[in-house]
């Protein structure tokens, strides 16, 4: 293969121990976190209070902008894998990321709302170009930091570990400063230097794109007509997002149907195809795959109702809202290493959870956060703002439940399945993280009550806040206590290469997102 005869990754000079290709995709995916999270902390507000959309419109729309960023990966990996290559993959949608976040700062008229703003075209325009190029970058940036590497190096963990804290710390002030400066002087500022960040991680990564030595490159000849057939297709699916983000229910009814018709079809692989073992792990993963659904549905309330709550609910001393979007990076920076230590102490003795429990630990720490702040909203009173301190609980409940259960969903889906069913399972997985987000929409729209007050709507987000925590709580419960039965279904035991331990490295110190780790760990290898 190809990829054998590459120089090794250490030939373009070191630091700090590792390849300097490490720290140029440090950079790149910082920025791009960066500029993410930063547009994401403002998205909700700009939707409520530029566009004027009421609440619970505004909930949809995020939502299915959210499904859509977490379905294109699974395209933007495939065409690299089969075509382009990752580094032209990372590149293309590094441009697309940069058009899309320049054009959000296009606002038009403000206070006349989405009816009578032409503009909202140009709005619709930027959030297909950051849905499609997030599905080109996030698939495959990741992928190239393992191809630095050989299988065997004992230095992998500690790569995506340094590469996971770039994501974290991209997040953390994207979140912070685009959020200050677009709610402190305007959206177009904020958004500006979001585009201003995505810019800075183009330039890094095709300045230093030499220090990859050959990385990424794609797996045989590329001709140009080829090559540009790729973009064009990118650019076609970015026409399609374009549409679909606007034809929410449309999103809503191709994940259904796509998703119902893929869970059917894995099972029906698995139990006429598949020999005993291996149909046992198919339905394990099937499991964790439900489970992460709701999971992911009251996670990523923090970027829509969450975010709404707090900025009307919430005393935050004057400080804007959009900020406190970043405290779950700033939490994962600080949590996970410890985690991953947790992991490591208890796997020695004997004594690691299993991979169900942890998901069951997740699903009853990310409902247990919603009642905290619903209690605390109640122990006040709901006439008075909440205090912020129960802002900072939420987000850390969700965070160590997003740390029991992010970082071993995908190398769980990886080490389940079998070899010809690794892309299937996988896939079902994004389906399931994309479903999750939308139906984190529809739960943000329920929260929507406008024209009854603020007592009144406060007193609605809080009636749905301990609906959805109480049966988070419950199916939590549900899946520790059948968790022994789950595991056997895993047949650990019997499954070969289990004590490797580098299929998806540095896993433990994840989180954020279901996709960190790339759509195809397999070619990392």
């Amino acid at each position: 293969m190809a990829t054998q005869q590459l120089p090794h990754g250490d030939s373009a000079g070191t630091f700090l121990g590792h390849p300097k290709g490490l720290f140029m995709l440090f950079f790149a995916e910082m920025w791009e976190r960066f500029s993410y999270y930063g547009m994401r902390a403002l998205l909700i507000f700009y939707l409520t209070k530029h566009w004027l959309y009421s609440d619970s419109e505004a909930g949809i729309i995020y939502g299915a902008y959210t499904a859509l960023v977490y379905i294109t990966p699974v395209v933007g990996g495939y065409l690299a894998d089969r075509y382009l290559g990752q580094r032209k993959a990372v590149q293309f949608g590094a441009v697309l990321l940069t058009l899309g976040h320049f054009f959000m700062a296009f606002e038009g008229e403000a206070a006349v709302g989405h009816t009578a703003n032409p503009m909202i075209n140009v709005f619709w325009l930027a959030l297909a170009l950051i849905i499609v190029g997030s599905g080109f970058l996030k698939a495959n940036i990741s992928v190239i930091v393992g191809q630095l590497y050989p299988r065997t190096d004992v230095r992998r963990d500690g790569a995506y570990t340094i590469f996971y804290m770039g994501i974290n710390l991209g997040a953390a002030l994207g979140s912070l400063l685009c959020g200050y400066i677009g709610e402190t002087y305007g959206w177009a500022y904020g958004f500006g230097l979001a585009g201003i960040g995505m810019l800075a991680g183009l330039v890094v990564f095709v300045i230093g794109r030499g220090f990859l030595l050959g990385r990424g490159e794609p797996p045989k000849a590329l001709a140009k007509g080829r090559e540009w057939a790729m973009y064009g297709v990118g650019l076609a699916l970015v026409a399609l997002c374009w549409v679909l983000v606007q034809n929410q229910s449309v999103v809503g009814l191709l994940l259904g149907i796509f998703g119902g018709l893929l869970v059917l079809y894995v099972i029906g692989v698995a139990v006429t195809k598949l020999k005993a073992e291996e149909r046992d792990r198919i339905f394990a993963a099937l499991f964790l795959i439900i489970a992460s659904i709701i999971f992911w549905a009251l996670f990523e309330q923090a970027g829509s109702s969450l975010n709404l709550f707090t900025d009307r609910h919430v005393d935050r001393g004057g400080v804007p809202a959009s900020v406190f979007q970043s405290i779950n990076a700033i939490y994962i920076i600080l949590l996970a290493p410890i985690f991953a230590t947790i992991w490591t102490v208890l796997g020695r003795k004997g004594m690691e959870p299993s991979t169900p429990f942890k998901f069951g630990l997740g699903v009853v720490q990310v409902g247990l956060g919603f009642l905290v702040l619903v209690w605390g909203a109640n122990s006040v009173g709901v006439d008075v703002p909440t205090p912020v301190i129960f802002i900072f609980l939420i987000y850390l409940l969700h965070t160590t439940g997003e740390l029991c259960l992010s970082p071993v969903g995908l190398s769980a889906m990886n080490r389940l399945a079998p070899t010809h069913m690794a892309s299937l399972i996988m896939g079902t997985w994004f389906f399931a993280s994309a479903t999750g987000n939308f139906a984190a929409g529809l739960i943000a729209s329920a929260t929507g009550a406008e024209g009854v007050g603020e007592e009144a709507g406060k007193t609605v987000v809080l009636n749905v806040y301990s609906t959805v925590g109480w049966v988070a709580v419950g199916v939590g419960v549900f899946v520790l206590v059948i968790s022994p039965f789950i595991k056997r279904l895993m047949h650990l035991d019997t499954l070969r290469d289990d004590n490797v331990g580098d299929d998806l490295a540095g896993q433990d110190e994840a989180g954020l997102e279901p996709q960190e780790a790339g759509v195809h760990p397999a070619s990392r290898a």
